[in-house]
């Protein structure tokens, strides 16, 4: 009669939340009946279990307390085939976890899962699927909570998560995965303390020790936060960021700056404020307060101020803005543009041409070349010449008017 009763028991509850309209969390196992996992249930079922046990196997001899024994709210009740369900308002489901097998704990609400696997949804669709070894499971009605080492991979683009904590909250439509991430995805792999991840707009935030590796363009990028927008394949740092360029495994330029902003798919590259570019070949340093990196062709853009430093020559070039072409080895400079060598020589003028493998500059606009030694100033329209050598020929312009002003400054003491 017991028996019978409580499958009819059974029946009611089941009926009378299917009638709810926020579906509370379910799990199906328990001598073959469909029961609801809403937590409070738990006493219920476990008394249900309870009185069958006794029907079934009656003990001639009343059991002896244990005083070793665990209390109440140490007990675990393990379960086989259990899954872990969730529905929103209008019923559609926004989780659904499987396992071999489960420890539920009382006290803690939490079931520790032999090889857990499912889906999270977001619309009614599978956003995520995830699955694990072992993990802690423990579901609230509005949140998913996994501790383990954890798999979360997206279906629709390939991404794949791996942390040892997954956290669910599908009304704030974000899915987050900690201690230990690792992403992987075809364009890009990271490794982080956390990523947080909007399954909708599909774009990714990582934080704490982030270091980034892109396949093309090769790339490896270290910061503490980084935000990926996987369907405009674009990178955003909004803190000071390096970023390492590899070419055939080698690396051939090294940029830094207090934020960037990466295109994956036109591989441009924008560094500021306080923007840095180390070029390995040829030796160069470039500085500006904005700079944009052409990966692809190897140009540096930058409508800033510029300031260059060839280390093979120790001559450094200041200018409001310029482009630097680095398979062709030349510089472009416009604006307030001033060259110094290592003993001070300076070739100023309005616009210049640097041509890095013939150490040769081309100079336009009101020209003013000063030397030390012997002291010495030309002033003129055009200059061309090696400032190393302090080899400069200072030419007038085209017009009559047009003439080259020399002055020498003799020495004291002769």
């Amino acid at each position: 009669m017991q028996y019978s009763q409580a499958r009819e028991n059974g029946r009611q509850d089941e009926k009378h939340q299917r009638g709810i309209k926020n579906h509370s969390p379910r799990f199906y196992s328990f001598l073959g009946l469909t029961l609801p996992t809403n937590w409070f249930y738990l006493p219920l079922i476990l008394c249900l279990g309870l009185c069958l046990s006794s029907c079934g196997n009656p003990s001639p001899t009343q059991s002896k307390i244990d005083p070793s024994s665990p209390k109440d709210d140490e007990t675990k009740i393990t379960f086989s085939g259990i899954v872990f369900e969730q529905f929103d308002e209008v019923g559609r489901p926004i989780w659904k976890v499987k396992a071999k097998e489960a420890k539920y704990t009382t006290d803690k609400q939490v079931g520790q899962a032999e090889k857990p696997e499912g889906e999270l949804y977001q619309d009614g669709k599978v956003v995520y699927q995830i699955k694990a070894e072992k993990a802690n499971i423990k579901q609230d009605g509005k949140q998913l909570f996994l501790q383990g080492k954890i798999v979360a991979t997206d279906p629709r683009n390939g991404i794949v998560f791996k942390g040892n904590e997954l956290e669910w909250r599908p009304q704030e439509d974000l899915l987050i995965v900690r201690n230990q991430l690792n992403g992987s995805h075809k364009q890009l792999q990271a490794v982080a303390q956390e990523a947080k991840i909007k399954t909708r707009e599909q774009r990714v935030e990582f934080s704490q020790g982030v270091v980034a590796k892109s396949t093309d363009p090769q790339l490896q990028m270290r910061t503490e936060h980084l935000m990926w927008h996987i369907q405009e394949e674009k990178l955003f740092s909004d803190r000071p960021i390096q970023i390492e360029r590899y070419k055939d495994n080698k690396i051939t330029a090294r940029g830094q700056g207090n934020a960037a902003e990466i295109n994956l798919r036109t591989q441009i590259a924008t560094l500021k404020p306080q923007a840095k570019l180390e070029l390995i070949a040829p030796p160069m340093q470039v500085t500006s307060n904005s700079i944009t990196w052409n990966i692809n062709k190897e140009n540096i853009t930058t409508n800033s101020p510029i300031r260059i430093f060839q280390s093979a020559e120790n001559v450094t070039v200041t200018a409001n803005q310029g482009k630097m072409k680095i398979p062709e080895n030349t510089v472009y400079l416009t604006g307030n543009v001033n060259a110094v060598g290592k003993r001070s020589q300076s070739l100023k003028s309005n616009q210049l041409t640097w041509y890095l493998d013939k150490k040769l500059l081309e100079a336009q606009g009101n020209i003013i070349y000063r030397q030390i030694e012997p002291k010495l100033t030309f002033q003129g329209e055009t200059a061309v010449g090696n400032l190393e050598t302090e080899n400069i020929v200072v030419k007038g312009g085209n017009s009559a008017n047009s003439r080259v002003v020399t002055e020498i400054i003799p020495q004291e003491g002769r």
